[in-house]
């Protein structure tokens, strides 16, 4: 093969080192704690809420928020805000309307969407920089310096964790255009692999002294395996609706196609969505100490009842939400139509559409009925073990959901690349006249 060739091979072997250049980056401002805190003592104070839902929330910021560092609220407002506004668009005419108008409308929306993420970040950033401020370890305080000369400790913390989640929010979409694929993903997925080495080694201290013993240990890899195989069935399984065409050009019919529904429409999207919503809450309850606020801070717990029965509620809701966003049957039977297109035993048109919108109902319950499966019964089985570290199953499935998006990004360039290749080799002569 010809050297020119591996352009694109080349052109994904950039993309791939952006990425990884991209992370590198994320992870190393992990690293760096926010000014005025004593580091040690915040990291112990967060050791001891690792159970409950500051523990989920530190497994989505890759460790961030035990360490209170610059990025310490993660990506997850605008996570929050992405929710917002893609739930005014179906309420508020204006927004749908700018939905409607292609790159400018959405540019638009995006740019609301980033205001609404920086008006996040400052609450929290404010309720949670509050609650440290007026906490201790131990007897231990947490902030070592209150003031910044004239700038009281919040100021200072709202500032920086604002501006870390909006420069997540840039490196993400830096990522998205310039690396592989939905950068966004690639930054919750590494907050949660992150957590991996550290969850492994807890497991094993726990096997030596004898806190957790090896049958429970070894049943519960091997429940990892079944869950992660479960899901790696799931996500590439697909619900193939049969397409025909009827005759054209000169009385040669077309053979068969597929119309690929994928068993779960919505992805992850769906758990990481419902994890945000219910996140979002245990920072406002830092404003104030009123007793109902701390219970309902505990009953929103992972291991809760409240909690999980909210948490499926939101699933199901976005799994819906989502596939009715971005799935359009009635656009898909009018371009069958257009395209002499027909399923097989369905009139054109309506009937098509209709079909479509059953099958899609069903494959959404049973897609909703599995994430809710995925995500909840794993968690609620290993807390009832009692690990000191949460790595529950929304965890597993977003990283063997984006894992499997990623490899699909991956292959979908090689392909290119095969069929460029093949392209390139073919030299065509000119036949201009040569003066």
């Amino acid at each position: 093969m010809n050297a020119k060739n591996f352009t694109i091979p080349e052109e994904l072997t950039r993309r791939i080192l952006f990425t990884i250049f991209g992370l590198v980056i994320y992870r190393l401002g992990v690293a760096i704690p926010t000014p005025g805190i004593d580091a040690n003592a915040v990291f112990s104070f967060f050791q001891a809420q690792s159970g409950g839902i500051f523990g989920m929330f530190n497994t989505f910021t890759g460790g961030a928020l035990s360490r209170f560092s610059i990025f310490a609220l993660g990506i997850m407002p605008y996570i929050s805000a992405s929710i917002i506004f893609q739930l005014l668009q179906s309420s508020i005419p204006t927004l749908e309307a700018l939905a409607k108008e292609g790159d400018a409308g959405r540019k638009k929306i995006n740019q609301y969407t980033r205001y609404a993420t920086l008006l996040l970040s400052v609450v929290q950033g404010y309720a949670i920089s509050t609650w440290l401020l007026n906490s201790n370890n131990q007897g231990q305080a947490l902030v070592k310096h209150a003031m910044f000369g004239p700038l009281p400790f919040q100021l200072v913390a709202v500032i920086t964790l604002a501006a870390g989640t909006c420069f997540l929010m840039w490196l993400g979409d830096q990522m998205t255009e310039k690396g592989i694929g939905n950068g966004i993903s690639m930054i919750i997925f590494a907050s949660i692999a992150a957590g991996i080495p550290q969850g492994a080694l807890s497991l094993w201290q726990m096997l030596s002294s004898g806190d957790l013993n090896i049958v429970t240990g070894l049943a519960l890899l091997i429940g990892m395996v079944l869950i992660i195989t479960f899901i790696i069935f799931i996500e590439t399984g697909q619900r193939r609706i049969t397409i025909q065409y009827s005759q054209r050009g000169q009385g040669k019919q077309q053979q068969a196609s597929y119309l690929p529904l994928k068993l779960n429409f919505a992805g992850v999207i769906p758990p990481i969505f419902a994890s945000s919503l219910l996140l979002f809450p245990a920072t406002i309850t830092q404003f104030s100490d009123a007793p109902w606020l701390k219970t309902l801070q505990q009953t929103l717990s992972p291991s809760g009842s409240l909690y999980n029965i909210l948490f499926i509620g939101f699933v199901v809701f976005f799994c819906f939400f989502y596939t009715e966003m971005a799935f359009k049957p009635n656009d898909v039977a009018d371009n069958l139509k257009k395209s002499g297109g027909f399923v097989p035993g369905i009139r054109a048109g309506k009937n098509t559409a209709s079909y479509i919108q059953k099958v899609l109902d069903r494959l959404t319950v049973s897609g909703a009925i599995y994430l809710s499966f995925i995500c909840v019964l794993p968690t609620l089985l290993i807390n009832k073990i009692g690990l000191p570290f949460y790595f529950g199953g929304t965890s597993l499935l977003i990283l063997v959901g984006v894992a499997i998006d990623t490899l699909q990004q991956i292959q979908s360039y090689l392909i290119s690349a095969k069929y460029d290749g093949m392209g390139s080799a073919v030299k065509i002569k000119s036949r201009r006249v040569r003066y």
